[in-house]
């Protein structure tokens, strides 16, 4: 059975499929060759990260294939429910990137507090010249400690960042569509662990008593936080997506930061990718990474596994 990995699989992913007997093609087909390439090499199973999106089109055109698999979360780039509905297997792997997801989000929290996105911008151009200045500017930086971290959307990525928030000594408030109450697991050395019921509550009530604010939902019609909900914040709040592009309307982001409401972003996913908007990357209280949350050697080495184990139980056994 012939398996394409349109946008790559780790080396460890290979080797479990190419032992369990799967020819593996890594090579990237163009999106709108995909269809063709599928059908002429007979490919059983497709594997994509968020790049490639496999439509009702490409499903009907290839008989062959039998499962698609997701390198991540979301599948918002795949027409799951019609691929079901044709008797394909659709899978993903909810849990291999979680971890990365969030130290990502903490990397963009700690930069964010001591200004680190603008001083990583304007040392090199002007740090031999205004070194005081500079020093200046970015020395009233703040404290994550003792701060309240409100968390939208508490699956298993949003209870990944809520370890760390308490581990740091935050305070830790989430909302769920679906989730009640959860409990968090701290391990330490030795085995040694507390647990932590955190209870959720509605975003409107998260949004008017977080000092920081992150985003873990999946794509949405209509964004989560627009301007209506900024309006309800703290000024002076953070706010960090690592989520999905367009969960936070963009526009009113910009318009918040320039009147000093929100007091920095944090942004990994984008309304517009991969273009986004100039305004956005410009704009010098937006820290910025190109969508990179699970983009780890050790996530996506358990993203390889996890596909392989299931590519290897739902064909092999």
């Amino acid at each position: 059975m012939k398996v394409l990995a349109n946008d790559g699989i780790s080396q460890s992913g290979i080797n479990v499929l190419e032992k369990a007997g799967f020819e593996v093609i890594t090579t990237k087909v163009a999106q709108e060759q995909l269809k063709n390439y599928l059908k002429e090499n007979e490919i059983d199973v497709l594997l994509v990260r968020s790049a490639t999106k496999v439509r009702k089109d490409i499903i009907d055109a290839c008989p062959d294939l039998k499962v698609i698999g997701r390198g991540g979360v979301g599948m918002d780039n795949i027409d799951v429910d019609y691929a079901r509905s044709k008797g394909l297997h659709v899978i993903n792997t909810p849990a291999a990137s979680s971890s990365s997801v969030a130290e990502l989000v903490f990397a963009h929290l700690f930069g964010g507090v001591r200004y680190l996105y603008a001083a990583n911008r304007e040392m090199p151009l002007e740090g031999d010249s205004r070194f005081k200045d500079l020093k200046k500017s970015y020395s009233g930086g703040r404290e994550l400690r003792g701060k309240t971290l409100g968390i939208i959307g508490f699956g298993r990525i949003g209870r990944e960042v809520a370890k760390i928030a308490l581990g740091i000594g935050m305070k830790v408030i989430a909302s769920d569509r679906t989730e009640g109450e959860a409990t968090i697991t701290l391990e330490f050395y030795n085995h040694q662990e507390i647990k932590i019921p955190i209870k959720t509550e509605p975003v409107d009530q998260l949004i008017k008593h977080s000092d920081f604010i992150t985003l873990h939902v999946p794509a949405q019609k209509e964004p989560v936080i627009g301007k209506e909900e900024i309006k309800k914040m703290k000024d002076g709040v953070g706010i960090i997506n690592a989520a999905r592009g367009g969960v936070i309307d963009e526009v009113a982001l910009i318009e918040a930061l320039e009147s000093g409401k929100v007091s920095f972003a944090a942004l990994d996913t984008f309304q517009h990718e991969p273009s986004p908007a100039i305004k956005v990357l410009m704009n010098n209280r937006v820290s910025l990474s190109p969508h990179i949350g699970a983009a780890t050697n050790e996530a996506q080495d358990r993203i390889g596994l996890e596909l392989a184990d299931q590519i290897i139980n739902i064909l092999k056994k």
